[in-house]
């Protein structure tokens, strides 16, 4: 009775190739032409420089057990052992242990010296290629990289596709790809606040990959938050290969990518609390209107049920502890934002200013590129000035100094260009562009009668530049709204004449509507 193990080099070559099907070919016309039974046959796609595989574990388990059996294992080749020569004399000894002895096709094992010391050197051989193969796709990857390409495991979002030239070029893979995309703007814009915000929003995508317990994790949402790859660049710190413009269609800009790194590198926030829910969308958003402390929020027990309330934490107040219905806070709330909703009159005002500014940034396209061009000829000699100084420092914390300082004009002059690459050629249309900022302009309380979350999230944000503030049995103060709804407020009842820009610098009219897109920009609205 005979038993053979067959090995091929990787998962992929199982998939690829017939690696295995050959080998058991072999080792079944071997153990045919011996008169040998085979009685088990043991697979394995792990490396041969590995001695803890499925495959080897379980063929010695069974070894051990038929001990007394008088087994032979049969390989293929010495390499389908081992592809390392301390792993081929430890999985020797133990198949030895276990009471085995080791068999095949293409040499054979005995145990005088000149036999151990042709199966050494063959050890010595696998050995070799196996690390000059790694070599050489090491090699071949690192100039890939080198090149602009990005060669390894598809990132979330792409898939690859030849293409003559290039060999294998990532591509966008829908809807993958606009699931991360709305993901890394929307956590740069401050749509999502904090991480657990963006994973809640990839999770809620049946379609998008996740773990085997059906979650996205944390580490994910890093990696998908800090790849350059999804701002079209590659990079591999590893090998000393620095960031550098990829072969395939970038998902977002450069800058937004900074923008997201800047956010991480900031300041702290408030960690992922359970009552920051949709349950209490205005927690955080209202103060109390006797002491300007936020007000927090509470499920509170009654003799038949839990009921919802707002209330103010601060002792010494004259409003501690006194709860608010939530009802109640929330239904003066949507008043507030059904008084914000401008007349039709108003809002196409607007959407003519808009209109104007759009059409004004088109016609002065050159005149911007001119000036990027200018700021980006000036970053270009701070990097050298600052290439010239770390060759005459010695001192490592002053290197390290330039070394950062580099590093942020090196940014900013992918930024620039950039921008320069796409000055005065939008991307989409009029309509495309700002259909988000229209829907919220033109009735802000629809917006935050959506079910999602992040939908409320908008509505603060860009209705209101601070807290707004709330007394018991009064109701809301005064708010300061955003400077958007402040403009259009000054508007009512005149006679609105929109102006035509004129010259190289707009006038007042669409100075203000530039104001106003920039503020839509700021506060997470795509423009």
């Amino acid at each position: 009775m005979r038993r053979h193990l067959l090995r091929v080099s990787s998962a992929a070559q199982t998939k690829r190739g017939d690696g295995l099907g050959s080998q058991k070919t072999r080792c079944i016309e071997y153990a045919n032409a011996r008169g040998y039974k085979v009685i088990e046959t043991f697979m394995d796609d792990a490396s041969g420089s590995l001695i803890e595989r499925p495959g080897m574990k379980s063929m010695l388990a069974f070894l051990k057990k038929h001990r007394q059996a008088g087994l032979a294992v049969l390989i293929d080749d010495i390499s389908r052992l081992a592809r390392g020569m301390k792993a081929h004399i430890e999985l020797r000894a133990a198949i030895s242990l276990a009471g085995g002895t080791l068999e095949s096709p293409s040499v054979e094992f005995g145990d005088d010296a000149d036999s151990e010391l042709q199966e050494y050197i063959l050890a010595t051989v696998a050995q070799h290629q196996r690390r000059k193969n790694a070599e050489q796709t090491k090699n071949r990857m690192r100039a890939r990289v080198m090149n602009g390409y990005w060669p390894f495991a598809c990132p979330v979002g792409y898939r690859y596709q030849r293409v003559p030239g290039h060999g294998n070029v990532l591509i966008r893979n829908e809807p993958l790809a606009s699931i991360i995309q709305e993901a890394l703007e929307g956590f740069a814009s401050g749509r999502f606040q904090i991480q657990a915000e963006v994973g809640r929003f990839l999770e809620s995508f049946p379609e998008f990959p996740r773990d085997r317990k059906g979650n996205v994790r944390s580490q994910q949402v890093t990696d998908i938050l800090t790849r350059p790859v999804y701002a079209g660049y590659v990079a591999a710190p590893k090998w000393d290969i620095s960031q550098r413009k990829g072969y395939h269609e970038a998902l977002i800009s450069y800058e937004t990518l900074i923008k997201i790194q800047d956010r991480i590198n900031g300041k702290a926030r408030v960690p992922n609390r359970k009552d920051l829910s949709a349950d209490f969308p205005l927690r955080g958003a209202v103060a109390c209107g006797d002491c300007g402390t936020p007000l927090t929020a509470c499920w509170s027990k009654g003799n038949t049920a839990y009921h919802p309330y707002y209330l103010c934490r601060l002792r010494g107040c004259d409003s501690y502890g006194k709860s608010i219905r939530r009802s109640v806070i929330e239904a003066d709330f949507e008043e507030l934002l059904r008084k914000m909703q401008p007349s039709a009159n108003l809002f196409k005002a607007a959407r003519a200013m808009f209109k104007d500014l759009w059409d004004h940034r088109l016609a002065t396209g050159a005149t911007r590129t001119k000036t990027l061009k200018a700021e980006l000829a000036k970053v270009s000699e701070q990097v050298e000035q600052f290439l010239d100084r770390i060759a005459d420092a010695s001192v490592p914390s002053v290197i390290a100094a330039y070394e950062t300082r580099i590093k942020t004009l090196e940014d900013r002059k992918i930024v620039l260009a950039e921008n320069i690459a796409n000055c005065g050629r939008p991307v989409r249309s009029f309509d495309e562009t700002l259909r988000t900022a229209f829907d919220f302009l033109a009735s802000p309380w629809k917006l935050w009668t959506s079910e999602r979350l992040e939908d409320k999230r908008i509505v603060l944000k860009l209705a209101f530049v601070e807290q707004l503030a709330y007394t018991r049995n009064e109701g809301f103060r005064t708010p300061n709204f955003s400077l958007l709804f402040k403009a259009l407020d000054r508007f009512k009842g005149g006679n609105l004449v929109v102006a035509r820009p004129t010259g190289i610098e707009p006038v007042s009219r669409a100075s203000e509507t530039l104001i106003l897109s920039i503020e839509l920009r700021a506060q997470g609205t795509t423009l």
